[in-house]
């Protein structure tokens, strides 16, 4: 079972998110609302994903090179309600992995950390 932490500062998104991931038989190990917090779980629990907000990517803190640099395997997925260029081109260029857009359909959710891990092994083996 693939491990995942959740990092969003709505606490609905990250239920439904819980939800969406649970359901698709993973284990959400953790989850907070800043990123900071979401740092420290990843640090503690080593997960495979992390589903990040995009207010989280974008607050500074530069979180998502930090878990780049700490947490190299680990999968780094942006949520998001907007998604434009610029913001997709930003993020991917800091090591996001995979974009997850707001409101959440869980097989669109679930099809999509799929294909990013599948993706991501197929590279690795390449």
């Amino acid at each position: 079972m693939l491990k995942a932490v959740i990092v969003d500062a709505s606490a609905v998104s990250r239920g439904l998110l819980n939800t969406v991931l649970t359901d698709g038989s993973y284990e959400v190990v953790g989850q907070t609302h800043t990123s900071a917090q979401g740092y420290a779980l990843a640090l503690k629990h080593q997960p495979h994903l992390i589903c990040i907000a995009r207010e989280q990517v974008e607050d500074g803190n530069d979180v998502v090179e930090q878990l780049r640099a700490n947490l190299p395997k680990t999968l780094i997925f942006m949520v998001s309600g907007t998604l434009d260029a610029p913001a997709v081109q930003a993020a991917l260029a800091r090591g996001v992995h995979g974009f997850i857009v707001k409101p959440f359909k869980a097989d669109t959710v679930l099809k999509t950390i799929r294909n990013t891990v599948l993706a991501v092994v197929k590279k690795h083996r390449a």
